[in-house]
């Protein structure tokens, strides 16, 4: 008779468990969409203050979330890149008299395609960081391949 009562107890306690646990991921949901502006359960009362130009979290990620760290992980790794890239340069490329080590474009595709297929993309964010300097707005494989790309820093 003992036995059954624990028994029960065990069950109650774990229905109470999953009883709390839905509660809790129900609640979490419910916030989850009070900020979604996409929403359209109009059982939800408050909707968020959307931001407008000019406000620090405009088009931002919400602090905290996935978003943001999946976004500071992409940033770091591009930044890896970029001086990935300046290395290359500077190993294959040659020192000209401004002192300043230049390669061309085709040296450095067939070099540093072999690495990664994302040269020009990368080439074009060491350009906005003013770590390379090159002319035109894009590169192309075999059309530009004597353009010259030199190393600033």
């Amino acid at each position: 008779m003992e036995e059954d009562k624990g028994q029960s107890a065990k069950a109650t306690s774990a229905v109470g468990d999953l009883r709390k646990s839905w509660q809790t991921w129900a609640e979490d949901h419910i916030e989850y969409q009070r900020k979604n502006p996409f929403s359209s359960d109009d059982r939800i009362a408050s909707k968020p203050v959307h931001t407008h130009r000019g406000d620090p979290t405009y088009g931002r990620p919400p602090e905290g979330s996935q978003t943001e760290q999946r976004g500071k992980d992409a940033h770091s790794h591009v930044g890896k890149e970029v001086e990935e890239l300046c290395l290359i340069i500077r190993s294959t490329g040659e020192v000209g008299e401004d002192g300043h080590v230049s390669v061309t474009f085709g040296q450095l595709f067939e070099t540093y395609v072999t690495i990664s297929n994302k040269v020009v993309g990368i080439l074009l964010r060491a350009r906005k960081h003013g770590l390379v300097h090159f002319e035109g707005e894009m590169l192309w494989q075999g059309k530009d391949d004597d353009v010259i790309i030199t190393l600033l820093q």
